[in-house]
This record gives structure tokens, C-alpha cells and sequence, in this order.
């Protein structure tokens, strides 16, 4: 937990410029496991990809907690579920996503988090949202209907999907809130392993398959599985430094750089190519984020908005 300390400014500045470098690397991580996940979507199922990223998380955060004597919580507390469950919708969402939309779009969408928890915060939490809030849901809505739109024209709805995974991580954001006291290897430990039954799930509902045993014994694509999971692991490890190292607010500002290289994945290594109308509307959806996080940390530290 990041605390401030007034008398020694210097150890202050060290550990906050660390945080700034440890949430690069997760947002650099966890573009790179989207950009990996998008491109096998051609060789294997995305199910596959999605319960390859959970099982590689489950079985490292799995083996670091017990190496550490920690204890592995399941039923309880209830909180763990509440995170866990949503954070399985959520992965289950992401990855269907990453199988038919750029990587870029997938990483925009998913940072509609914060306006949701800002505005589940006042059902669940009794915050009642600031006036500017409601701008800044307007301005998400309408740059996610300028993403979507290029999408329903070829009848692809997975943005509404994107969407709804970046819903679902809002709720498992609230309930993560509730875990304070819960040492973070069980959490991902839990989660990861709520995550893996879901995509296990998933395989059941798959109209056809486009996996074949000679497949899932390449080399090259098995290294690809267990690249996309330890670069999942690799950004909640960072992220979590991250957290504890900084103030959440600023911290949070600097994981909207997935977005930046995500577009340098789309762009320069897979080559797609965007029209204005999703390029703004990307804008659209990450500028009211920013906003709503630059406002948090004024509101933290007491400083007048301007």
C-alpha cells in the first residue's frame, strides 16, 4: 500500500518513478498477451487460448504461495467469489474479443472500467458520481458507438462483448476493494482458477472446432500458449507492484499505455489499418478515463480542479 511521507520527499520520488516503471511493463505485458492471443486466432480455438492463460497463472501464482506457506483459500471469504466470478466473465469476454477485433480496440474498450466503478460506486458503495461524471459516460457511449459502428456494418458484435468484459471488471475491481487483507497469491490464485473452470466452460459452446491434435503438438504453437499465460502473469505480477509502489491515481494514468502499444501491435506487426470514425472513437473512450483519473488523484491530494 503506497504511503506518502512529508519528511523525506527523496525515497518518495524514487518509489513513485519505480511504480511509473513497473506499470509500463504490465501494460507493455499485457499488450503483448493480446497481441498474441489475436494472432493465433487463426490456428487455435480462442477457448484454448483463454484457458491457457489461466492455467499458466493459476499453476505460477498457485506454486508461489505455497513455496511461501501461505494458504490457499476457496469457499471463503464470500469477497473472493465476488472478485473471482466477474473476473472470469470478464477474461472469458476478453479473449472472444481478441479473436475478432484488434487488439488496440479491445484494450480502449476494456478501460471503460473506471466509469463503471465510478458509477456502480453509487449502488454499491453509497459515492454518488460528480457532475462531470456524466459527461465523461456520454462522451465513453458515444465513442464506443463510432468503434462499433464499422463493426456492425460486417456483422461483427464483438465489441458489445469488449464492452461487457470491461463491466464485468469493473465489478471485480469494486469487490477486489473488499481483499484488502487477503494476501494478493491467494486472490490471483482464486480468480486464476475461477477464470480456467469458465474457459473449460466455454469449450462445450463452440459450434465447431478448429483445433486438431497435430496442432496443439507444434512446438511453435504451444510456445505461443504459454507465452500469452506468462505474459498475463508477468502484467498482474507488475501490476501489483505497481499499486503497492504508488498512489493509484497516477499509477492507473500510466496503465493507459496498453492502448499505445497495442495500436503499435495492430499497426506496425499485424498491419491492420483504421478509419477516422474508430480512431475518434477510440479517443472518445480513453480521454473521459484519463480524465476521471486525473480528477481522483486532484480530489486525493486536494487540489482545486480546473
Amino acid at each position: 500500500m503506497w504511503r506518502g511521507s512529508p519528511g523525506n520527499d527523496a525515497p518518495i520520488e524514487v518509489e513513485l518513478e519505480l511504480a511509473y516503471v513497473w506499470m509500463l511493463i504490465s501494460a507493455f505485458s499485457f499488450a503483448t498477451m493480446g497481441a498474441m492471443a489475436h494472432a493465433l486466432r487463426e490456428e487455435v480455438d480462442w477457448q484454448i487460448v483463454a484457458l491457457s492463460r489461466a492455467f499458466v497463472t493459476l499453476v505460477i501464482f498457485g506454486a508461489a504461495a505455497v513455496m511461501a506457506g501461505v494458504k490457499l483459500r476457496f469457499w471463503k471469504p464470500r469477497s473472493l467469489w465476488m472478485r473471482s466470478v466477474p473476473g472470469g466473465v470478464s477474461l472469458v469476454c476478453t479473449f472472444f474479443a481478441l479473436a475478432h477485433l484488434p487488439v488496440s480496440v479491445v484494450i480502449t474498450l476494456s478501460n471503460l472500467s473506471p466509469i463503471w466503478i465510478t458509477l456502480l460506486s453509487w449502488p454499491l458503495l453509497r459515492l454518488p458520481p460528480r457532475r462531470g461524471v456524466w459527461l465523461a459516460v456520454l462522451t465513453g457511449v458515444v465513442g464506443v458507438a463510432l468503434v462499433q459502428q464499422p463493426q456492425l456494418a460486417h456483422g461483427n458484435y464483438a465489441v458489445l462483448v469488449a464492452v461487457g468484459g470491461s463491466f464485468s471488471i469493473a465489478l471485480a475491481m469494486i469487490a477486489l476493494h473488499r481483499l484488502q487483507d487477503v494476501d494478493t497469491r491467494v486472490v490471483v490464485f482464486h480468480f486464476s482458477l475461477v477464470a480456467f473452470t469458465f474457459a473449460v466452460a466455454t469449450l462445450f459452446f463452440a459450434d465447431e472446432w478448429t483445433v486438431s491434435p497435430r496442432i496443439l503438438l507444434d512446438v511453435r504453437i504451444i510456445a505461443m500458449l504459454l507465452a500469452v499465460g506468462i505474459a498475463a502473469t508477468f502484467g498482474q505480477l507488475f501490476l501489483t507492484l505497481a499499486f503497492a509502489a504508488g498512489p493509484p491515481s497516477e499509477v492507473a494514468i500510466v496503465g493507459l499505455t496498453q492502448v499505445v502499444f497495442a495500436f503499435g501491435y495492430d499497426t506496425w506487426i499485424s498491419g491492420h489499418t483504421f478509419d477516422w470514425m474508430t480512431l475518434l472513437g477510440m479517443t472518445l473512450v480513453v480521454t473521459p478515463t484519463a480524465w476521471l483519473l486525473v480528477t481522483a488523484k486532484r480530489r486525493i491530494t486536494g487540489s482545486p480542479a480546473r
